[in-house]
């Protein structure tokens, strides 16, 4: 009663997606945000025992509490990630405190023993059969295997079509290879909710770079133009990006890092905004990232 049409629309979602399967299942619920470091860190561990527990009856459902504050307000999310395990409609667990596949398992384990919950079928859970591919095409693409890592993708999207991870895996092995035209049109092709998974948004940030590839006399005329006008951020940060493109990310860094150091507030933070993109890119918890976090965090709060 009195609730506004999004606010219907929201609700009459979440009982699909959580209510309804919470009837006879576990369901982990997961609140969570794009810009959330933790979240996207917590991710693959709630992903990966949802997988390892659904024989058990465990599910797992995202809620994006950007794009649904009233089912957030509803649980009262004060910070994310917020995770919670519920049982026919009710809150049954506070997991936020589970960081770990050990604890949460552990929490699990706990649950499932006091509640009635369905065990799930024999039916192989996609997630679960394409995680190996998934793994060992992400594995490939580090080491410079985007063409062996494409063919895995395809496997795993065969099994899975819309999975977002295998569909992110294609889009920046056909990147990695040359083909970012097709991979650009396969990204194009998916609806504004796919593009928003965390896997998609990492996908575009490649598509960005690869389209910032010049000529290797264009990238020396650039390096000469800054060279020459060194207070001239726009021409830094299009050279930054032609050198992330040409693979040089040691360098493209050092010019992101020069700019935010000279004028960190330019074109409302311009230079810090893209380097972040090409962190999230790579990866949070590559140890190249790391170094290059304390190098931004030694300018910006040294």
């Amino acid at each position: 009663m009195g609730l506004t049409t999004e606010e219907q629309k929201a609700v009459e979602q979440f009982r699909e997606q959580v209510v309804t399967p919470s009837m006879d299942k576990l369901v982990i619920l997961d609140f969570w945000a794009e810009w959330c470091g933790p979240c996207k860190q917590l991710t693959p561990v709630l992903e990966k025992v949802a997988a390892d527990y659904a024989d058990r009856g465990v599910v797992l459902a995202k809620v994006n509490v950007d794009e649904n504050k009233f089912i957030a307000a509803q649980f009262q999310v004060r910070s994310i990630p917020t995770v919670y395990a519920i049982f026919q409609g009710q809150p049954v667990a506070d997991l936020t405190p589970a960081r770990t596949e050990p604890q949460l398992t552990q929490m699990l384990d706990q649950i499932l023993e006091k509640l009635p919950v369905t065990r799930g079928d024999t039916t192989p859970d996609p997630a679960a059969q394409i995680a190996p591919l998934l793994d060992a095409g992400e594995e490939l693409l580090d080491h410079g295997g985007e063409e062996q890592a494409y063919g895995l993708f395809i496997d795993a999207l065969g099994i899975a079509p819309e999975h977002p991870a295998a569909l992110s895996g294609l889009i920046r092995a056909l990147a990695a290879m040359g083909r970012a035209e097709e991979a650009q049109a396969i990204f194009d092709s998916l609806t504004d909710e796919q593009k928003s998974d965390a896997a998609l948004v990492r996908a575009n940030s490649v598509l960005s770079i690869a389209a910032a590839a010049v000529a290797p006399d264009e990238l020396e005329a650039l390096k000469t133009a800054v060279a020459t006008q060194p207070d001239d951020h726009a021409k830094r940060i299009e050279l930054a990006n032609a050198l992330m493109a040409a693979g040089f990310r040691d360098e493209a860094a050092d010019e992101l890092l020069h700019s935010i150091a000279a004028d960190r507030t330019w074109n409302d933070g311009a230079a810090k905004a893209r380097l972040l993109e090409i962190f999230a890119m790579i990866g949070l918890e590559d140890p190249w990232v790391s170094a290059t976090r304390r190098k931004l965090s030694a300018i910006l709060f040294g």
